[in-house]
C-alpha cells in the first residue's frame, strides 16, 4: 500500500497522488512496483526500503548522501493460533531526504493512523526531522501503553488462577512473557538509536527538537524499566504457580492414596469371608454384622492414623 500526504497552507492534511517536495510518503506492505516508484522518485536506494521490509532487522541508523536512514521497532498485537492477544514488535523505516519524509514497515499501525488522521499536535509533512521525531515518541508511548495493558491482563489472569488453574491461564501467561522479551530487546535496541541521534546530530535539530527527543529517550527509559520489572514479575508468578501445581498434584496424589488403603480393608475382609472354606462365625445370624464392624473398626483406625500424620 502506497500513500502520499501533504500539509496545506491550512495546516491540514491532504492526500496526493505524486510525490514532490515537503510530502510524506508512506508505504506498508508494498509491492514490488510500489517500491520501484518510490525509490525512482524519491532518489531512494531500494536496499534501503526493502530493509525495513525485513522482519528480522535490527534498528540502527545510517547516514548517506545527506539522507538519513533510522529503523526502529514498533509494538503491534496480533492474535495467535490459540486466540490470545500476542504483543509482538516489527521494524519500521524511516527516510529522512532534502525534500521528502518516507515510512515503510510490513504492516500498518495505529500509531501512523495517528498521523493519518492528523491528531498530532505541531504534524506537518515539511518539517521532516520534527515528523521523524514524533514519530519516535509516539512509537514509545505506546509501548508504555502496551506494557500497562500487558500488566492489566497479568493481572486479571492472577485473579483467575487463584479460584481454578487451567491450561488457558498458562498459555496467556507464555503469550505475555514472550511479549515482555519482544519488547524489552526492541526497547534496548530503539534506546541505542537515539543515543546515537542524540550525540552525533544525524539529524539537524532545534532546541524543541532536542526536546522532543530526550522525551522520547526518557519514555524509552521508562519503558525498559517496565518491561524489565513486569517480566520479572511474570516469571515469578509463573515459577510459583508451577509450585503450587506440583504441590497440588502430591496432595491429591497423597489423598487418592490415602482413601484406596482404608478402602482396602473391607475388600480384604469381605473376600476372606467370601471364600468356600471353614470360617469364624460363618454360622452365627450375625456373622455380616461381624464383619462389617471389623471392616468399619480397620478402615477408622487407619483414617485417624492418617488424619493424624496430616495425609488429608
Amino acid at each position: 500500500m502506497l500513500e502520499i500526504f501533504k500539509s496545506t497552507e491550512t495546516r491540514n492534511l491532504e492526500k496526493v497522488e505524486a510525490i514532490s517536495k515537503g510530502c510524506w510518503v508512506n508505504m506498508f506492505a508494498p509491492t514490488a512496483e510500489e517500491i520501484a516508484r518510490v525509490s525512482n522518485d524519491a532518489q531512494v536506494d531500494i536496499d534501503i526500503i526493502k530493509d525495513a521490509l525485513d522482519d528480522e532487522e535490527r534498528p540502527r541508523i545510517e547516514r548517506d548522501d545527506g539522507r538519513v536512514y533510522i529503523i526502529v521497532d514498533f509494538p503491534y498485537i496480533v492474535r495467535d493460533e490459540t486466540g490470545l492477544d500476542v504483543y509482538e514488535t516489527i521494524p519500521i523505516g524511516i527516510i529522512l531526504t532534502d525534500d521528502y519524509i518516507i515510512t515503510v514497515s510490513l504492516k500498518d499501525s495505529p500509531i501512523i493512523e495517528e498521523f493519518r488522521k492528523n491528531r498530532v499536535k505541531e504534524f506537518f509533512t515539511f518539517k521532516k526531522t520534527r515528523f521523524a521525531l514524533q514519530l519516535l515518541f509516539l512509537i514509545s508511548s505506546y509501548y508504555l501503553r502496551y506494557l500497562k495493558q500487558i500488566n492489566k491482563k497479568t493481572n486479571d489472569i492472577e485473579r483467575v488462577v487463584h479460584k481454578s488453574l487451567k491450561n488457558k491461564e498458562l498459555y496467556a501467561f507464555l503469550a505475555l512473557e514472550k511479549s515482555l522479551v519482544y519488547f524489552t530487546t526492541s526497547l534496548k535496541s530503539n534506546k541505542v538509536v537515539m543515543d546515537k541521534i542524540l550525540r552525533f546530530n544525524y539529524v539537524r535539530m532545534y532546541e524543541e527538537d532536542k526536546d522532543i527527543l530526550e522525551d522520547v529517550i526518557i519514555e524509552i527509559t521508562q519503558a525498559i524499566e517496565m518491561a524489565e520489572t513486569y517480566h520479572t514479575i511474570l516469571t515469578g508468578m509463573m515459577n510459583a504457580f508451577a509450585s503450587i501445581i506440583s504441590n497440588n498434584l502430591n496432595i491429591v496424589m497423597k489423598f487418592l492414596t490415602s482413601i484406596t488403603i482404608i478402602l482396602s480393608f473391607p475388600t480384604m475382609v469381605f473376600s476372606l469371608y467370601g471364600m468356600n472354606v471353614e470360617l469364624p462365625f460363618q454360622h452365627s445370624p450375625h456373622a455380616f454384622l461381624i464383619a462389617l464392624v471389623i471392616c468399619s473398626v480397620l478402615s477408622s483406625l487407619t483414617a485417624f492414623i492418617f488424619w493424624k500424620k496430616r495425609y488429608f
